[in-house]
């Protein structure tokens, strides 16, 4: 996954996308697959998507999680694909209860760090640029949810 590199702005300075970014989640997979990374988990994450499995939290964690330092991510195929994107369909299999960084995508920081990042993601995510129209405000409470 892409790691940040977000420059502090000046705080005179607007942000290139405070007019707004379009997105709309076609659901193709492509933002669950590609490169090898870490999506990190927390405990009612990890419960909510155990619960969503109907699993004990134990069973979810020993088929579904690796530990990373003291965080725990989730597990991928040997191609890099997230353990949870159904390989046949491309459809999330926990999608309700996805982890917040999969919720917050593509409002992250290394996707809106210059325009050229978000160009990027257009031409990797068919829904990226296109559909409705998020303010400043909502990219910016997504974006703040969890640094990516």
């Amino acid at each position: 996954m892409p790691r940040s590199k977000l420059k502090p702005q000046k705080s005179d300075e607007a942000p290139w996308y405070a007019d707004g970014l379009r997105f709309e989640c076609t659901q193709c997979g492509k933002c669950c697959s590609g490169e090898p990374g870490y999506v990190f988990i927390d405990d009612a994450e990890t419960a909510a998507m155990a619960r969503e499995l109907q699993m004990t939290v134990d069973e979810f964690e020993q088929k579904f999680t690796r530990r990373v330092g003291r965080q725990s991510s989730l597990v991928e195929y040997p191609d890099g694909d997230c353990i949870f994107l159904e390989p046949k369909t491309r459809h999330c299999m926990v999608y309700k209860s996805r982890p917040i960084q999969c919720r917050t995508w593509p409002f992250w920081d290394s996707t809106l760090e210059t325009a050229a990042d978000w160009k990027e993601t257009c031409e990797v995510c068919p829904g990226a640029g296109t559909g409705r129209l998020y303010s400043f405000d909502e990219i910016e409470v997504r974006r703040k949810e969890k640094s990516v």
